[in-house]
């Protein structure tokens, strides 16, 4: 497996985001590699390659390290005490717990937005299309002997 370079380091990690504790330190250094081949895999994904991209200046270096940067903190944040919820509630005496996981399922995948991607240009923006059905110089009956489908 050849060796590739993150996108963004420990360092932008904690000059964007916030100074990191030792251990969010070694799992940030173990994370950024993982982003980025994520992030690789995307654009190959949409046909493109984001190296090529970052080495002919169609994307900017700070942009990649921001979204690399972005993608690692909202991993960061997420809790590794226990399962990460976003709501909890527990009631007493006929004991009732309810809970709303922040992350189904997990993982750094689920840590990549769709809005991470457009920044990189690896979203393709939705377009409005229509068909014609019919032929507007034979009208809506689609014939064209010049008669209505009721015969006029």
């Amino acid at each position: 497996m050849s060796e590739r370079t993150a996108y963004a380091s420990v360092e932008d990690v904690e000059l964007l985001f916030r100074p990191l504790t030792p251990e969010e330190r070694t799992r940030c250094e173990a994370l950024l590699p993982r982003i980025s081949d994520l992030l690789r895999q995307a654009a190959k994904n949409v046909g493109k390659d984001l190296d090529a991209m970052l080495e002919a200046g169609t994307l900017y270096e700070s942009v990649a390290a921001t979204v690399t940067v972005d993608i690692a903190a909202r991993y960061l944040r997420q809790s590794t005490a226990g399962e990460p919820l976003s709501q909890e509630s527990q009631t007493a005496l006929g004991y009732n717990w309810q809970g709303t996981y922040a992350v189904p399922g997990g993982g750094i995948a689920n840590a990549v937005m769709n809005n991470d991607l457009r920044r990189l240009g690896l979203v393709k923006r939705q377009r409005i299309g229509g068909i014609e059905l019919y032929d507007p110089d034979q009208g809506r009956s689609g014939r064209s002997d010049g008669e209505n489908a009721d015969g006029h």
